[in-house]
């Protein structure tokens, strides 16, 4: 047989369980047709020598926002370390707003108040702005905050006419007038001018995030919100990800999960019979190995790091407040409901363990009432979990989605939120394992690194960037981890039968890496390199790495 490429003298991790080694793989039309001595007689058009390196699947995010990572890379960064305090944060306004032409709006994404001692303020921004809009999102997507020339071009040139929002927060000062900060649903006061951006730049977007993540190891990801909400830029979203696609810019298979607030009642499906979905009758599963149709994204409630997560008891700090749902109970139910019915898998984010309640009875209420083996529900975050709970998902067959690298990255500001009792219940991993759930990995990305390998090691270490040990004993091995952000990731999006394994039949995603990870000081994880990328056979990213003949 006369294979598209052979590759040979690799020291393959397969995850295949009946094969877990191999030295050499075939790839033909994309996929993998055979290791080792199923490859004897075969020649190839192109052989790639991988002179001994290590090798395994693909990684694949299942949580993972592609296009709003591309529209940050456009706007100034202001995640920690390297903005370390408030002044250098207004600093880093004033210097993008001197180099924009009248008019353009500052836009700035990633501050964390835990790390820079507190909120950007409306009043602030003004100064340093010169007196342009300016919009700098929270790196948990939750919350921003608005510039008064923002709030005016918003609709409210009197700042005492901004209303309250069901389902969020306006920060107001001590005379009652906008702070600037806007939590969850408040968030829309600002989108309804800052969305939807141009179509070409969202598409431009989705490609410089598909290169950057392309050079982490990431093969494939999973979208959570398109078309709407707090993570959708707009109705043409779909639409993006194909032209993308088209053009060649999108280099990674993309499962995308539209917004609840896209689906509808379309009408009757036959006499009498409203179908609740999208037109047409699309749902769950549309699509080819590139671009899909996943599950439907809802949001339940908010932010760890921000308070807005609605938790059983009150925060540790600040005391007295326990977060809030998004929307009311009873409508989060009667739209997981209606989801279920019409054939959607249903990823409900719920972060903190009040809302995984709400979320738990709708969907074991969704199956009561139309029994669906095998749906999947997911739990996007699954952050504050108690063991009554991971027993619950268990049982219901609901697949959690927690990040591994928020421990490393935002883990020293979940810890002052919940305190050092609560704290053991905070992004739980072998607790899951445990109870029989296959977990997935996932980055969050941009709210924390996307890099798969940062996320496998804290999957391993569950150290803050302090350096306190976060719960070690929901850490995973690296063959646990690993297995996470492969198989666990598919298996999250019922890809299973199609990637997260090296083995016949399946895609020819893979991973070339420095140094082997079962191998290498679990500390130094991190400091493993990606050397090549394979998407479908093809090298995308460190071909010149690669000796090809």
């Amino acid at each position: 047989m006369r294979l598209d490429v052979l590759y040979v003298d690799g020291d393959i991790t397969t995850g295949d369980p009946d094969r877990p080694r191999a030295r050499r793989l075939g790839v033909w039309r994309g996929r993998v047709v055979g290791l080792d001595d199923d490859l004897a007689g075969c020649t190839a058009d192109t052989v790639v020598d991988l002179r001994g390196t290590p090798v395994v699947p693909g990684f694949h995010d299942a949580h993972h926002h592609l296009s709003m990572r591309g529209q940050r890379l456009r706007q100034v960064d202001l995640t920690s370390p390297g903005v370390a305090g408030l002044d250098e944060l207004y600093a880093r306004v004033a210097e993008r707003a001197a180099s924009l032409e009248a008019g353009a709006w500052v836009l700035g994404h990633g501050y964390d108040q835990n790390k820079i001692g507190g909120h950007p303020t409306r009043e602030a921004l003004d100064r340093a702005a010169g007196g342009r809009p300016v919009w700098l999102t929270h790196n948990s997507g939750h919350m921003g905050v608005l510039s008064t020339e923002g709030f005016r071009r918003a609709g409210f040139a009197d700042l005492d006419a901004v209303p309250d929002v069901p389902g969020g927060h306006v920060g107001r000062d001590d005379r009652g007038r906008p702070a600037g900060l806007l939590a969850e649903r408040a968030q829309e006061l600002a989108q309804a001018v800052l969305r939807p951006e141009p179509f070409e730049d969202w598409v431009r977007g989705i490609g410089m995030a598909s290169d950057v993540a392309l050079s982490e190891g990431t093969t494939s990801i999973t979208e959570p919100g398109i078309c709407a909400g707090l993570a959708g830029n707009g109705p043409a979203d779909l639409a993006a990800f194909l032209t993308a696609r088209e053009r060649g810019v999108l280099r990674v298979r993309a499962t995308l999960m539209p917004a609840i607030d896209t689906l509808h009642e379309t009408g009757d499906v036959e006499p009498g019979h409203p179908w609740f979905g999208l037109d047409l009758g699309v749902r769950t599963g549309l699509g080819d190995e590139w671009v899909r149709i996943g599950a439907v994204k809802v949001f339940s409630d908010g932010s760890l790091i921000g308070r807005t997560a609605a938790m059983r008891e009150p925060y540790a700090d600040p005391p007295g407040t326990s977060g809030f749902l998004v929307q009311e109970a009873a409508t989060l139910h009667e739209r997981i409901l209606a989801a279920h019915a019409h054939g959607w898998q249903v990823a409900t984010h719920a972060i903190g363990d009040a809302a995984l309640d709400v979320v738990l009875d709708a969907y074991e209420d969704a199956q009561r009432r139309s029994p669906r083996p095998g749906v999947r529900h997911r739990v996007e975050h699954a952050g504050v979990a108690g063991d009554d709970q991971v027993a619950r998902m268990a049982a219901l067959g609901v697949v959690p989605v927690p990040q591994g690298h928020f421990v490393g990255e935002i883990g020293d500001g979940m810890l002052q939120a919940l305190g050092p009792e609560r704290s053991r219940l905070c992004y739980r991993q072998r607790s899951f394992l445990d109870a029989g759930i296959v977990v997935p990995g996932s980055s969050d990305c941009p709210v924390v690194q996307g890099a798969p390998l940062l996320g496998i090691h804290d999957l391993v270490n569950r150290r803050t960037g302090s350096g306190q040990p976060f719960t070690p004993e929901e850490a995973l091995t690296v063959g646990q981890a690993l297995r996470a952000y492969t198989y666990g990731s598919a298996y999250a999006d019922h890809q299973e039968h199609e990637k997260g394994r090296l083995a016949r039949g399946l895609l020819a995603d893979m991973v070339v890496l420095s140094d082997d990870l079962h191998a290498v000081d679990p500390a130094r994880i991190a400091d493993v390199s990606v050397v090549a990328t394979v998407v479908g056979g093809v090298p995308e990213f460190g071909a010149g790495d690669l000796r090809v003949s």
